[in-house]
């Protein structure tokens, strides 16, 4: 079960599982992609789910870094000086697709809140949560949806009768909160979009099974 509150996140989802998987990655494989053509796609008003997943997924691989937020501006030089199209790998990206759809069956999808969703089924035992909130440093600038209350996210996941594990910023409000709520955390090595390695805490009730 995925549960998304992005409104254009939500719209490539919503492509992938209810049945159009297909003709968003016929799309993809087909569009002639530059500055300008990606410049009119993100720049129309998108009446349909479908149009908004792909102006979504055109808008994550052409904005510096695949940000989604409004205000962020397309790559200019990218990789190996490519330009927009440092990021564009449409038959990489047709394939994802296709994998995705073939799984769809095995897959819910859900608009909604994270915490609530959470909060209204932290009563199963038989369920494990995998909880991606948005960072607390730059959220605003990574994030449409930025603002949250963090404690109470962490209060939620106390209720959490099954299994959980949060990815964070190593911030720290975040490892006072784990520390509160006496859950356990670990510094785990990753690339930001420069490729610069940097840490990422996770958070759960027990980690032992990383050592």
């Amino acid at each position: 079960m995925l549960v998304e509150k992005d409104e254009d996140v939500a719209s490539v989802w919503d492509v992938l599982i209810n049945g159009e998987a297909g003709r968003l990655a016929d799309a993809i494989l087909q569009f002639d992609l530059s500055a300008k053509s990606a410049r009119a796609v993100l720049a129309k008003d998108h009446t349909t789910v479908f149009d908004r997943a792909f102006a979504t997924i055109v808008r994550n691989r052409v904005q510096r870094g695949g940000i989604l937020a409004p205000g962020a501006s397309l790559i200019k030089k990218g990789e190996n000086g490519r330009g927009v199209r440092s990021r564009w790998y449409p038959v990489t990206l047709s394939r994802r697709i296709e994998a995705i759809s073939q799984a769809r069956r095995d897959i819910s999808f859900i608009r909604g809140d994270g915490t609530d969703f959470i909060r209204y089924n932290a009563h199963r035992a038989d369920t494990v949560f995998f909880i991606d909130p948005p960072y607390t440093l730059a959220g605003r600038r990574l994030y449409r949806h930025s603002e949250l209350n963090h404690r109470e996210l962490f209060r939620v996941a106390s209720t959490i009768q099954g299994d959980f594990l949060m990815t964070y910023d190593n911030a720290k409000e975040i490892r006072q909160l784990a520390n509160e709520f006496n859950f356990a955390t670990a510094l785990v090595a990753m690339k930001n979009t420069h490729h610069e390695i940097m840490k990422e805490l996770l958070v759960g009730r027990d980690l032992n099974w990383l050592k």
